[in-house]
């Protein structure tokens, strides 16, 4: 329960602050953070929360990640369902306080989006489902080698939540003109129940690619990082 809870709260925290940056900062006028501000929002919410709560559930903030990290021999399926049930509500609560705080600027409009992901006509750049779905992919698979290297036994002790951390920076500073980068079907879930419409119909894809990104790159961490005989 602890750690169920420690994952809600996390998801939370990633959620709010990343999307959060999207959605209040990053156009605000004169003084928006950006494509580079909000990437580096997304990369410090993992950082803070590693330290924060690593310790307590291995601070995986992400059903695609859990699934990885079973898949890679680093977490027992019996936890699976639980913890994607808090991550998933702590992205759905992190949207509802977010929908409340944008609201409360005169002339808001989810038209704008309200940092969902999406593909075609909604993706910031108006690349294809195809660009999309390799790019989820990809970038899910890197994430999750470099979680799994960085958390290595035989890795540097530590420094970890920096390397994810950064990792997660450069994933958006990618990725966010293909698909307003996802890589977390949490992440994606918990803004997208509030935009409804295209947002939900396009919600599959990014269940789909990150998880099987996920199991790609656990698979390769597997092969190449496991000790010689």
């Amino acid at each position: 329960m602890k750690a169920c809870c420690a994952e809600f709260f996390g998801t939370f925290w990633l959620v709010l602050g990343g999307c959060g940056s999207a959605v209040l900062a990053a156009a605000f006028p004169g003084l928006g953070i950006g494509l580079l501000g909000v990437s580096l929002a997304f990369g410090l919410t993992v950082l803070t929360m590693a330290y924060a709560v690593g310790h307590i559930s291995g601070c995986h903030l992400n059903p695609a990640v859990s699934i990885g990290l079973w898949a890679g021999g680093r977490f027992p399926a019996k936890k699976l369902i639980p913890y994607i049930i808090a991550q998933v509500l702590g992205g759905i609560v992190a949207g509802g306080v977010l929908y409340v705080i944008a609201t409360g600027k005169a002339g808001f409009s989810l038209a704008s989006g309200f940092a969902s992901n999406g593909y075609g006509a909604h993706s910031p750049g108006g690349y294809s489902l195809l660009a999309a779905l390799v790019t989820e992919i990809v970038m899910t698979m890197a994430f999750l080698f470099i979680i799994m290297g960085a958390t290595d036994k035989r890795a540097p002790q530590g420094f970890a939540p920096i390397a994810i951390g950064l990792c997660l920076t450069l994933i958006h500073l990618i990725s966010i003109p293909v698909t307003n980068t996802s890589v977390n079907p949490a992440r994606s879930t918990g803004v997208a129940l509030f935009v409804g419409d295209w947002a939900i119909a396009q919600l599959w894809l990014f269940w789909v690619a990150p998880i099987a990104g996920a199991l790609i790159g656990a698979v390769i961490y597997r092969l190449v990082g496991r000790k010689a005989e």
